[in-house]
């Protein structure tokens, strides 16, 4: 599928930018608002809403509909005058300058941005990849989500057993912001079909003694506190080292069930079994020849400029700042958006690259499905229904910044 938006100037140099991450939303919008002239921008994305990872907890939890937590990259796209390739970047062409697509011709490029966010590593657990649903890509996982929530509607009665395997902190809020949707719709159904004995159970699998190791022991421990109280089934320490499929012949109705199998020999049959483990990068990075850190993220320099290809650059959970590491988290995405679109015009116009060094630490805040949030910095906590609020209103400040766009750009 192509989008493509006219422009009036001769076309001299081709920048395309791959994925339609934090980073790459915010360069659309600041091309948009400062556009350069004899520079044609192609973004290639499998999808035209980009999920804005902020507010996607909330999203699963039920207090965000699709579109308040999704950009519209066609909107955007139109805004700086930018075509859209609908697909899957899969490899890069260094002889040829060529971006390799999954299903539609080669695109050329004079400049490459790359955006791509990152994945959920360890599925190469032998059956992971088959039967279990990753916390990304996120479309993938909300469809599932999704469908999860409407057969609970069509089978209320039917015991619900779900396995989460990661105990970071997206695994830790993506456990409670499923246990509070799923116990709504445990008391709407109770309330309007008078249904008692209604069951579901949430596991939480985690290899390490801990929860949450990037985090502070008083947020580790105040959030085990608040899973524990919410009846979410804590199994730390074990390692999955194997998921399966069970055939019940016996069932028909439900035929289908899965297994984990843990390193210590536990072993617990679950309905759906949701991969939220640590960020791992996609493999064609690295096999195209760009320079890559030992998990396969894109190196890239204080300019977010690649450390081996000096026209391509990077931002979001692919690119690994070499001289500032930082955990994978959206907020550095958020401000690498601008960085990265200055050092974008900078090289268009053969002009210095502007060095950019992102924040020591960040504050993370940790949503518990309830409308209270944990906020974490350093050594520092705080838990309070206001710092839901706070959060709700910086990430709809956010999201409001790419909605009510101009109909017509500047062409200065």
């Amino acid at each position: 599928m192509l989008e493509y938006f006219d422009r009036t100037s001769v076309i001299v140099k081709d920048l395309v930018l791959i994925g339609g991450g934090h980073s790459h939303a915010i360069v659309l919008k600041m091309f948009g608002i400062k556009p350069l002239p004899g520079v044609r921008l192609t973004l290639i994305s499998d999808v035209l809403h980009a999920p804005y990872s902020g507010m996607l907890p909330g999203h699963v939890a039920g207090f965000y509909d699709y579109d308040e937590c999704h950009i519209d990259l066609r909107s955007l796209a139109e805004f700086a005058g930018c075509q859209i390739l609908v697909d899957r970047a899969i490899a890069i062409d260094f002889n040829k300058n060529l971006v390799i697509c999954q299903t539609r011709p080669p695109v050329n490029f004079d400049l490459l941005s790359v955006d791509i966010g990152s994945n959920p590593a360890s599925l190469s657990v032998p059956g992971a990849a088959e039967y279990t649903i990753a916390a990304k890509p996120v479309p993938e996982f909300l469809a599932s989500w999704n469908q999860l929530i409407s057969e609970r509607a069509n089978h209320p009665q039917k015991p619900l057993r779900i396995a989460i395997v990661g105990g970071g902190a997206g695994g830790v809020e993506l456990a409670l912001n499923m246990q509070s949707r799923l116990g709504k719709e445990e008391v709407r159904t109770k309330r309007e079909e008078n249904l008692e004995n209604l069951s579901s159970e949430i596991h939480l699998f985690h290899s390490g003694a801990e929860l949450m190791p990037a985090h502070n022991h008083r947020v580790r421990r105040r959030l085990q506190e608040i899973l524990i109280s919410r009846s979410i089934q804590l199994h730390l320490k074990e390692k999955v080292c194997a998921v399966k499929k069970i055939e019940r012949e016996t069932n028909p109705q439900f035929p289908t069930d899965y297994q984990i199998s843990c390193k210590s020999g536990l072993e617990l049959e679950c309905d759906h079994i949701f991969w939220v483990t640590q960020a791992s990068a996609a493999n064609w990075i690295k096999e195209s020849g760009l320079a890559a850190d030992s998990n396969g993220f894109m190196q890239v320099n204080d300019c977010l400029q690649s450390v081996s290809h000096s026209n391509v650059f990077g931002a979001g959970d692919i690119a690994a700042m070499v001289n500032y590491p930082r955990p994978k988290a959206g907020v550095f995405a958020v401000r690498q958006g601008k960085p990265l679109f200055e050092n974008l015009q900078q090289f268009l116009l053969e002009k210095p690259l502007k060095p950019f060094a992102p924040q020591q630490q960040y504050l993370g805040l940790i949503g518990t499905g309830n409308k209270r949030a944990i906020a974490s910095r350093g050594s520092f906590m705080w838990e309070s229904a206001l710092l839901w609020y706070w959060k709700d209103w910086i990430d709809r400040q956010f999201m409001q910044k790419f909605s009510n766009l101009p109909k017509t750009r500047n062409t200065k």
